[in-house]
């Protein structure tokens, strides 16, 4: 079987809420959807825990996060670019 290596990672962006942790940040995304039956604009917001292997990302930072394998229990995202 032939692994198919060049499909593109889901990208996020988000703000970073904590940077507590060690090599770790957690990033809000928000997105937007339309009710199905009212059509009014929702804001839903996600936390994703994300890799920072150089702990340089600070509470505020709008970040880009892609999705990886598996780093740890909850993390399979790692921050891309500022």
């Amino acid at each position: 079987m032939t692994e198919n290596t060049n499909k593109k990672a889901r990208t996020l962006e988000g703000t970073v809420v904590s940077d507590k942790m060690d090599k770790t940040v957690v990033v809000s995304v928000i997105r937007m959807f339309k009710h199905p039956k009212y059509g009014k604009y929702i804001r839903s917001a996600k936390k994703y825990k994300a890799h920072d292997a150089l702990n340089q990302y600070r509470v505020g930072d709008t970040v880009l996060i892609a999705e990886t394998k598996p780093i740890s229990k909850d993390k399979t995202f790692k921050v891309i670019k500022k």
